[in-house]
């Protein structure tokens, strides 16, 4: 994963409640609760810090910096305004070298695949897996092979397999899949129309040969 720095303040006493916390986003910050250690924190973050965080595809370890003390973390969830869409809370899962973690990763779908050259459509059913690791071993990206990907097949989650992680989606869950075209069945039509009219023709020329 790639690294992300974010400094943090521990969040005072005086500064919860509603009002406290409208008064903090009013001022360009935003709450966060970071847990997964020995205690739950409740802290604040810049809002134009954050959202470098939360608005790319991009999955980061968070190497937070709570007023000196530093913490290896990931983000979890966050909340957003129903209508402006801003930034209203955040929660990191503070993370350790022998605590597995669950991540949501990118997909990436690697290759032509030969249902696409037949005339079909890759379609991408998911565009990320979730995968449970020690977050050292989780890629930026899953990558996929969709070569041999034939018309009409699909990729579900149990064909796959990644070294030194657990996938935790369901088995049968699919991934991506080559699907057929309007044209392509516009053509496998036509060129069963054609077989059928070169078979009466066939079958013509044998009676005339008979007669």
């Amino acid at each position: 994963m790639k690294h992300f720095k974010l400094s943090a303040t521990v969040r005072k006493a005086d500064q919860l409640g509603k009002k406290a916390t409208k008064g903090l986003r009013s001022e360009g910050l935003v709450p966060v609760v970071l847990y997964g250690g020995s205690e739950t924190q409740h802290l604040i973050v810049k809002a134009d810090d954050i959202n470098k965080l939360i608005y790319t595809p991009d999955i980061y370890l968070i190497e937070l910096d709570i007023e000196g003390k530093q913490v290896k973390a990931v983000l979890k969830e966050v909340q957003f305004h129903p209508v402006s869409d801003k930034t209203l809370h955040a929660d990191l899962y503070e993370v350790s070298e022998d605590k597995p973690i669950v991540m949501s990763v990118p997909v990436v779908l690697d290759g032509h695949a030969v249902g696409v050259r037949a005339g079909g459509k890759l379609v991408r059913e998911k565009r990320n897996l979730r995968v449970r690791a020690i977050y050292d071993k989780i890629p930026e990206t899953l990558v996929i092979d969709v070569t041999n990907l034939k018309l009409g097949k699909t990729i579900q989650v149990h064909e796959l397999s990644f070294e030194g992680l657990e996938l935790v989606d369901a088995p049968q869950a699919v991934v991506c899949a080559v699907k057929q075209t309007r044209a392509a069945r516009g053509k496998d039509a036509a060129g069963g129309e054609l077989s059928e009219t070169e078979e009466g023709s066939e079958h013509a020329e044998e009676h005339k040969d008979a007669e």
